[in-house]
């Protein structure tokens, strides 16, 4: 009973439950309190991603010698056709299904939250993008000179970061999903919007689970490996990226998750992929996407786009997704572009899709976070189909215990 109570999940859907009751009954005070919380912690985690984002891919790639370049790719492919996969699924499902639903939509009457009183403002180092490309850059740099001085200093690093994301990041997630489920509340969404919305919101949530399931039943055949071996150990991540609506403030829990599913996942393609996957591949955010895109043109214009359009709108929206930041709301702000120009959105419809999309972000990231499980999976199944030895990797993994230990080396 103690191990449940003091489990990552059962603490993460305590905070869930506990924002939520106190949004309800919250003051203009409390929330005051809760706002500055909420901001000052989110900078925090915020700044750290990029440190995480080096640490573990510029490391990953040195250790993986002279195949990074091809695994590279790969991983890029398995992201994008994942992407565009997940878009063509809902774009079929949004053929079959929009036209016969009535949807009556009215996102007014919630409540303003209080503007946050104190503001720490902690700038990232540099974005997420500038640091996903550092991290390539730096680690195929290093493979191609032979920088073995710059390797250890990567791998050193790496164990500087794991630090950080044990002793900073992963305490402080529960507070931070606490105040934002608290802001929710108190704002409406949970209580008003959410209802309005129910229909499409849960048609979107159930396209989630089914996508997981194609991409861990793709990934399990293809590996020659039993799938339930790894998404049994992704309860924490998805409760997370419910709670953090971003990908990249997941990282740290979703890296805790992957680890403890080794085998049949690989050491390596852990390091790599997670941290890589969490940034280029939103698969659960495409999906709902287009979804939404097509009941909102629906309800507005009278007409779902032709299929030419939606399927130049979904090949697109696989490009913009693998530069999107993982941050809430990242894939439909860096798609804007395309629903204006490709699918002819006015301001309203552009205004309602990001009502819309804000209130499932939780549940889209949480798909992308777990999905990024089952490209890894894949990644480690084409890994071992070609021969490519794991790399001895110096560095601490996670313990059932909460203590870090060290990697035993491969054999």
């Amino acid at each position: 009973m103690r191990k449940i109570v003091t489990s990552l999940p059962f603490i993460l859907l305590m905070a869930v439950i506990l924002g939520i009751v106190v949004g309800l009954v919250a003051s203009v005070e409390v929330m005051n309190v809760v706002v500055v919380v909420k901001y000052v912690l989110g900078q925090l985690i915020n700044f750290c991603v990029p440190l995480i984002i080096i640490g573990f891919i510029a490391p990953s790639i040195t250790s993986l010698g002279q195949h990074v370049s091809r695994i590279l790719t790969v991983a890029v492919l398995l992201a994008y056709v994942s992407s565009i996969g997940a878009a063509f699924f809902s774009m079929l499902a949004g053929y079959g299904i929009i036209p016969h639903l009535s949807i009556v939509t009215n996102p007014e009457g919630l409540r303003e939250v209080p503007e946050a009183l104190f503001q720490l403002d902690i700038p990232q180092i540099m974005s997420v993008m500038s640091a996903l490309v550092l991290s390539i850059l730096l680690g195929l740099a290093a493979v191609w000179t032979q920088a073995t001085l710059m390797e250890r200093l990567l791998d050193e690093f790496r164990r500087i970061v794991l630090a950080i994301v044990k002793k900073v990041v992963i305490p402080i997630l529960p507070v931070f999903i606490a105040s934002t489920f608290c802001e929710l509340s108190y704002e409406g969404v949970i209580t008003q919007q959410l209802p309005v919305f129910i229909v499409i919101v849960l048609i979107v949530i159930v396209g989630h689970y089914l996508w997981l399931a194609v991409l861990y039943g793709l990934s399990g055949a293809y590996s020659g490996q039993n799938p339930f071996q790894i998404i049994r150990h992704y309860g924490p991540a998805y409760l997370t990226a419910i709670g953090t609506m971003s990908s990249a403030a997941t990282l740290a829990v979703a890296l805790e998750c992957a680890g403890k599913a080794i085998p049949p996942l690989r050491r390596d393609m852990v390091d790599f992929g997670i941290p890589l996957f969490a940034n280029i591949h939103l698969c659960g955010s495409v999906l709902t996407e287009v979804f939404f895109c097509m009941t909102i043109s629906q309800m507005l214009y009278g007409h779902i786009p032709d299929l030419g359009t939606m399927v130049l709108f979904c090949l697109l929206l696989g490009v913009f997704a693998i530069g999107a930041p993982g941050v809430p709301g990242g894939t439909v702000m860096a798609s804007l572009g395309l629903i204006t120009g490709v699918l002819g959105f006015d301001a309203t419809g552009t205004a309602l899709m990001l009502t819309i999309f804000a209130l499932q972000d939780s549940f889209g990231t949480a798909c992308n976070i777990t999905g990024d499980g089952a490209l890894t999976l894949a990644l480690s199944g084409y890994v071992r189909k070609h021969n490519i030895e794991e790399e001895s990797l110096d560095n601490v993994e996670f313990e059932s215990d909460g203590q870090m230990a060290p990697i035993e080396e491969a054999k």
